[in-house]
């Protein structure tokens, strides 16, 4: 299916290019999120109109994440677990428990934009991870998983 991207998306182009994907990644996710158009006339020509407020949009976006990624770049955290004598945790943080510890010190971050390429956390101790905030911008924190008896 041809689509027209309405913004940046990693792996598959910029904003205006026209791309050929697959029909249900284009379906089920880039249309639906947004993220593209169809590329047929009528859209086309409508881009075309609406362009140079997308870019505007892309730009304040890109703006706002740089700005959070200057807060965020170097940042611990500590989260709290019940974990073993080998230091190993009962359970594991996820995601989800660090996006809450972010929002707990004032900082905003979708679970989704935290990158944990080997899984969940299952040790105590500094693990270095990834914020990815826009396609284009990321910031590097780190966790301190701390055990508690």
């Amino acid at each position: 299916m041809q689509i027209i991207l309405l913004e940046k998306v990693v792996n598959l182009g910029q904003l205006g290019d026209v791309v050929k994907v697959k029909d249900g990644y284009a379906r089920n996710f880039l249309i639906p999120k947004g993220k593209a158009k169809r590329a047929n006339a009528a859209n086309l020509a409508e881009f075309q109109a609406r362009r140079a407020e997308l870019e505007k949009v892309q730009a304040a976006a890109l703006a706002a994440a740089t700005e959070k990624a200057a807060k965020l770049e170097g940042l611990m955290v500590q989260i709290t677990q019940k974990a073993g004598v080998d230091g190993r945790l009962f359970g594991s943080v996820t995601n989800h428990d660090i996006a809450d510890a972010l929002k707990a010190q004032g900082i905003e971050v979708e679970k989704g934009d935290i990158r944990m390429p080997l899984g969940p956390l299952k040790q105590i101790g500094d693990h270095p991870l990834v914020v990815a905030l826009h396609t284009d911008v990321q910031a590097n924190i780190t966790v301190s998983v701390l055990g508690e008896s």
